[in-house]
């Protein structure tokens, strides 16, 4: 025989994806939701079985195909996916995963839905992108209570509707945002979209869009230039009497990852919307929206860790080298323990944020932009070693793990890249000392365990106490971070993840993956990672 195969793992498959999260299991029942434990074990278990797994590949390697006109010359600006993005929407919507928090009102219900994503993204990453939107826009739709009973109760809907029709026709709706233009980026006041009174209330704005994700969605929020300055506005793609509102797409973003989702570049001419909050006040309006999906990068960048550190187990458990498995060759067992301890400390991070918006806590404040950089600036690192651990098979597209790699940087860029979210921290902490305060808490509560962690615990403290200069933003917002996740594996991990966290993050931290400190728990660590 000249080509026998052997030492070779067999597909990772028909595993749960949530019952093996040992981290995201217990921080379900810590942050309040245990109750929705059975809802996520039959969310865990759809998500790995193979046609689930296939219904991910399908969605990106077949991308969404912009049609701008019908074969008659009329202008239509339709998007059409292939059918498996639209299995994964169904799934998604059908198990609560964009607004069942606001309308299905039980304790944790932000925490379970938080868990929902971490347990189902990995299947595919792009389609959660609406579905993210669906869920935050409701937090800004409700500064105008006549928009929101409008239009929650469609959004709400667990019935995934992709039809091409006016809204009033469908059984559900997702909801899309469209603030970025060429000349701003994020500095969303340089935008120069116009929108005139039209006298009966509503508004014609005209203008361009740099990126709108999920040009397909039913309804948008964006931000515009009224007479009384900057404003939030609600754009339906199909106008009241059921012809389309002025929303042209013009094309559609060719992205290194993120392949499943389609984003554009649209074009408002005269286009119809209403009024958000108040005039001149969009900002602040559209923060509302913006907080909730800095939650959700954060917690897509955990999924995307996870998913990342599981592939590079389970290969690793499965192949010989140098007569033993890699999980018994030293190195490799400390790079894989290095991988599941930054992991665990995103989930225990994101869902302690996502448990602060239940409880409508001060922390999320100063937390959400924390979490969001330093989880999110971690992953495409975490992804590349996680690849690297399957070698040459991990570099190839039938692995699963370039597609994890491209889209580990998106989290990051999106909702404010690096800079933008460390001077919000900064302003955050600027104008409310009480913000400060509630995220110390947990910080003070870790002390006395560990001299490092107490020593860099001083540290920040006099860093904050001068206040920071913008200069020193990402070294300060970065120790920040660490020491939040640090302090919440001390108070809720086992001793042997905190020790291996303090030692490899403050103590004595190495530069690469794997480069931890002597006495680290390493077969502890990474048999609560991937139960055996």
């Amino acid at each position: 025989m000249t080509h026998e195969v052997f030492n070779q793992p067999p597909p990772l498959e028909g595993h749960n994806t949530f019952t093996l999260d040992v981290a995201l299991a217990e921080a379900l029942a810590r942050e309040g939701a245990g109750s929705t434990r059975s809802e996520l074990e039959e969310l865990g278990s759809l998500a790995g079985t193979p046609e689930a797994i296939e219904w991910g590949r399908l969605a990106n390697e077949n991308p969404p195909v912009l049609h701008t006109h019908d074969r008659s010359g009329h202008r239509i600006d339709r998007v059409e996916y292939h059918p498996a993005y639209h299995r994964l929407m169904a799934t998604a919507v059908g198990h609560g995963l964009h607004a069942t928090p606001w309308h299905e009102v039980r304790p944790g219900g932000h925490v379970a839905r938080a868990a929902r994503m971490v347990t189902w993204s990995p299947v595919d990453a792009g389609h959660t992108c609406p579905i993210s939107m669906t869920y935050a826009v409701v937090a800004t739709l409700r500064h105008s209570p006549e928009l929101a009973a409008q239009w929650e109760p469609r959004l709400a809907s667990r019935t995934y509707d992709p039809a091409y029709a006016p809204a009033g026709r469908k059984k559900g709706l997702t909801a899309g945002m469209a603030m970025t233009e060429k000349q701003g980026g994020s500095d969303v006041r340089a935008n120069t979209t116009t929108a005139e009174p039209a006298g009966d209330g509503s508004f014609r704005l005209s203008g361009h869009k740099w990126f709108v994700s999920a040009p397909m969605s039913d309804i948008f929020l964006t931000l515009a230039v009224a007479p009384g300055g900057l404003t939030c506005f609600m754009l339906p793609r199909w106008l009241p009497d059921e012809t389309r509102n002025d929303f042209a797409i013009q094309r559609l973003k060719d992205k290194m990852g993120d392949r499943s989702n389609a984003s554009s570049e649209v074009e408002f001419d005269g286009a119809i919307a209403w009024m958000v909050g108040e005039e001149g006040d969009g900002v602040r309006t559209i923060i509302e929206m913006v907080n909730r999906t800095r939650l959700d990068c954060a917690l897509g960048a955990a999924a995307g860790m996870r998913h990342g550190l599981i592939q590079a187990m389970y290969h690793c458990r499965h192949r010989e080298a140098f007569g033993k498995l890699l999980t018994e060759q030293p190195v490799m067992a400390r790079v894989l323990a290095d991988l599941a301890i930054e992991s665990e400390a995103a989930t225990a991070a994101s869902m302690r944020l996502a448990g602060a918006y239940d409880r409508n806590e001060q922390f999320a404040r100063i937390a959400t932009p924390v979490i969001k950089y330093w989880v999110c600036k971690r992953n495409p690192g975490h992804a590349a070693e996680a690849l690297e651990c399957l070698g040459g098979a991990g570099y190839v597209e039938e692995s699963p793990l370039p597609r994890i790699f491209r889209q580990s940087p998106l989290n990051g860029v999106w909702e404010g890249s690096g800079n933008v979210i460390c001077l919000d921290v900064l302003r955050a902490m600027e104008r409310s000392s009480e913000s400060i305060e509630a995220f110390r808490e947990p910080l003070a509560a870790a002390a006395g365990t560990y001299r490092a962690y107490d020593e860099a615990l001083r540290t920040l403290d006099e860093d904050l106490a001068g206040g920071v200069d913008p200069w020193d933003a990402r070294r300060v917002v970065e120790r920040m971070a660490v020491l939040l996740q640090a302090a919440l594996l001390i108070l809720d991990a086992p001793g042997f993840v905190a020790d291996a966290f303090v030692a490899g993050r403050i103590g004595d931290p190495g530069v690469a993956y794997g480069a931890l400190p002597d006495g680290v728990d390493v077969d502890a660590i990474l048999e609560r990672a991937l139960p055996a």
